[in-house]
């Protein structure tokens, strides 16, 4: 169905005059009177009829023309879209776990808009499990363009860059025999029961790695997937944990000890889809994050 003709006709349905429509259109009338005989020849109805000298909708044209111009509508709205994302401009969807949600993303985000003031950018920031699984599996869904996250081993389709660091501390509860140390070796910690991160987190692996490297594994309590959730039953005297040096401790009854041995970083990253399409202004958000975490992870 040609998509001119179908503009001929809305043009013709509001006008009611084929020399005004024309003149619209700036066609010559017998053209359009050929593109609506064509028209109506492919539907099968007749979409108007003679009102004098006027003409007017029959009720079936009437029905066509909602359903057309809620039609172009949409068509055109999915263009100009689609001409926004070729020059620069448009919509990143994107995904993050908690750890970054409050300083690094918003702070990456607020310093592209600044840098792209004359440009129209709209972010859509998607809720998740929080876990990076599930952020992963949605990248390669497509359902976001890139994901902030922890990093996922045996993941050969997602490229991985770092953009930030964060200290592992271990947590006690308020009285607990640890609560005087100024810092603390994880394999004295081994004795104690323990908060855990379950196998989804993207903590457990790393976790397990430190004290692997301590000789052993602690007696775990309960295993939980998000940080802060481990952070809230260690300050109810569940056990103690390592987790992230994350501001919510300041609010909990815990104290956060420095971990001396084995020595360990957090490291926190920009996750995309290898090899395939990304639009240009999603390409212009990933290069300036990599350039800003570059910067940061070198200072």
């Amino acid at each position: 169905m040609n998509l001119y003709h179908l503009r001929y006709f809305i043009t013709l349905a509001h006008l009611e005059h084929y020399t005004q429509a024309a003149e619209r259109l700036s066609i010559t009338q017998p053209s359009l009177s050929h593109a609506i005989s064509a028209l109506e020849a492919e539907l099968g109805v007749k979409l108007f009829e003679k009102d004098g000298r006027n003409i007017v909708l029959t009720r079936c044209g009437r029905a066509f023309l909602a359903d057309v111009e809620q039609a172009l509508h949409m068509l055109d709205s999915s263009v100009n879209k689609l001409q926004l994302t070729g020059i620069g401009e448009g919509r990143i969807d994107l995904v993050q776990i908690r750890a970054v949600s409050t300083l690094i993303v918003p702070a990456l985000v607020k310093g592209f808009l600044e840098k792209s003031q004359h440009n129209q950018v709209d972010f859509h920031f998607h809720s998740s499990t929080g876990l990076t699984p599930d952020m992963i599996q949605g990248l390669k869904d497509r359902k976001y363009d890139i994901a902030f996250c922890s990093y996922m081993e045996n993941e050969p389709l997602i490229d991985f860059v770092p953009i930030a660091r964060q200290e592992l501390v271990m947590i006690v509860p308020e009285g607990h025999p640890l609560e005087t140390r100024e810092s603390i070796d994880l394999k004295d910690t081994l004795s104690y029961t323990q908060i855990g991160f379950s196998k989804r987190s993207g903590l457990y692996p790393i976790i397990k790695k430190l004290f692997d490297k301590c000789g052993g594994q602690p007696r775990i309590a309960y295993t939980v997937e998000e940080d802060q959730s481990v952070a809230g039953l260690v300050g109810a005297g569940f056990g103690i944990a390592v987790v992230p040096n994350m501001p919510i401790l300041d609010y909990l009854p815990v104290k956060a000890i420095p971990i001396t041995k084995p020595s360990w970083e957090r490291i926190f990253y920009m996750a995309t889809l290898k090899n395939v399409y990304h639009p240009p202004l999603v390409h212009s958000f990933t290069s300036y994050v990599k350039q800003i975490s570059e910067a940061t992870l070198s200072s």
